[in-house]
């Protein structure tokens, strides 16, 4: 079959107007702000319902072609929309952007995967909900790939598991079959008639005894695509205060932190050293640099909401209580750092960020490494990369950290960010390599494998690898979901 024939298949699918082969459209799909080698798709896609994404599938299948799923806007920086082989077909579910329903009694909002945080938060904030978010995303940021690809929440306290607020989701395999997953597969596929029998997409386990969730956890589009997932909300704060305990070394917020995620105080709690929050906060380098350089080394954020009932009480007996933890190792709880205005803080936790992504706006490139520990071995990872940058002669003041605990504080998420222009892009390239390999070495758990993260993780680990590809073997047996990503 001819690129033509191919062509006009797809058009029937979607229609003309959402099948593209112009190259300046493609060259955006190519390549991301990693460092993952270009390659062109052969076309794009934007499906508009699960019935044309279900048929788009079938397609590949019938005509062996690669899908490579893309629900986030641009910049991307991970590699995984890069297509990993030639004349893979983009998949842009971009025009997907319904908010199936608002459930405020359950605490429950059902969307589909081109809905972003900046379209959904103020839909929620209508009905006093919102959801949790990594932090400051950038506009176009997909609710649904977030979530599905386990980004780090800036609040712990209700991740139950790594997978919250994920709930139910409406999946179509790679094999081109379409499922339920969930509490949502166990009754009637129709989420009116669910409504009627008030059933609202909750629990996020099965149907029957398989989490079929998790095979799509991570797989960066490699199973299957996401339709619509129902995600768990909170209460909209009535009052949101931050506070901060600053320190001159890493190891002096640790015991702190332990103890605030152990009685489950607070809303957002993070650790940064003082080139990631200026980053975070700055408008340009100039600002960056005036910045850090009034802030201590390191900073515990911690954020303290107070919602529907007695908020400024709830506000108030968290923060007496943290006060007195925060003394009993050695620190002060503020209400300020040196020249941070606390709504400026308060605007980076509490939205996206509706301008230039603040992590590139110190140099213009940005390349991130991160990965799970526990968080009293993160000092340990602090002082490789710090020796790696200054092997590599990369200024080791630039290496932004952001040490985020998960699951109630069981594990950290450690990210160390690296800023660069474009001429020390060979630098930071090495810089990644070494530093990611030696991570490894010291125990480093890249739980989101993208990249050359891949074949550390699997080339190690022989018999986890052969039972993924088992497992992709039955859901899309014909490899054409994504492949060259993980160990496909």
């Amino acid at each position: 079959m001819d690129m033509d024939d191919r062509k006009k298949q797809l058009i029937e699918i979607v229609g003309e107007a959402y099948v593209t082969d112009d190259a300046a459209v493609l060259d955006g799909y190519a390549r991301d702000n990693s460092f993952v080698p270009a390659r062109r798709p052969g076309y794009m896609v934007k499906p508009a319902t699960v019935h044309e994404v279900q048929a788009v599938v079938q397609w590949a299948n019938m005509t062996m072609t690669p899908l490579v799923p893309v629900s986030s806007g641009a910049p991307h920086f991970r590699g995984d929309t890069v297509p990993g082989t030639d004349g893979s077909v983009i998949v842009d579910l971009g025009r997907m952007k319904k908010i199936i329903r608002i459930d405020r009694r359950n605490r429950i909002v059902i969307v589909e995967p081109g809905v972003t945080y900046g379209e959904l938060q103020p839909e929620l904030a209508k009905a006093g909900l919102r959801v949790s978010m990594p932090l400051a995303p950038r506009p176009g940021k997909s609710v649904v790939a977030s979530l599905l690809e386990r980004e780090a929440l800036t609040s712990s306290r209700y991740q139950w598991s790594l997978m919250e607020p994920l709930r139910c989701l409406e999946v179509v395999w790679g094999d081109g079959s379409r499922m339920w997953t969930g509490e949502a597969g166990e009754y009637v596929q129709d989420l009116d008639e669910q409504e009627k029998l008030n059933r609202s997409a909750v629990v996020g386990m099965g149907p029957g005894s398989v989490d079929y969730y998790r095979f799509i956890s991570a797989a960066q589009g490699a199973m299957a695509i996401v339709t619509w997932a129902s995600v768990k909300c909170e209460i909209l704060p009535a009052l949101h205060e931050v506070f901060f305990a600053a320190a001159d070394k890493l190891e002096g917020l640790l015991d702190f932190t332990y103890e605030i995620e152990k009685i489950r105080y607070g809303d957002e709690m993070f650790l940064m050293n003082r080139a990631q929050f200026a980053c975070m906060l700055g408008g340009d380098g100039d600002d960056i640099r005036e910045i850090k350089q009034k802030l201590p080394p390191w900073i515990a954020l911690l954020g303290i909401a107070g919602r529907a009932y007695l908020p400024e009480e709830r506000v108030a007996y968290q923060k007496k209580d943290i006060g007195e933890i925060a003394r009993k190792y050695g620190l002060e709880l503020a209400a300020g750092l040196p020249g941070i205005r606390n709504e400026d803080v308060r605007g980076r936790l509490e939205n996206v960020c509706e301008d230039e992504y603040w992590k590139l706006r110190y140099k213009g490139n940005n390349q991130d490494i991160f990965f799970l520990t526990t968080l009293d071995r993160t000092p340990g990872f602090v002082g490789t990369m710090l020796s790696e940058a200054d092997a590599m002669r990369y200024d080791a003041d630039d290496v932004g950290v952001y040490l985020q605990p998960q699951h109630q504080g069981v594990v950290c998420h450690c990210e160390f960010s690296l800023p660069y222009k474009t001429e020390e892009t060979e630098t930071v390239n090495q810089l990644y390599e070494s530093a990611s390999r030696k991570f490894k070495d010291e125990g480093a758990y890249y739980s989101r494998p993208y990249g050359i993260w891949a074949d550390l993780m699997y080339s190690g680990d022989a018999q986890n690898t052969m039972l993924l590809k088992q497992i992709k073997n039955i859901f899309d047996p014909n490899g054409v979901m994504n492949p060259g990503k993980l160990c496909f």
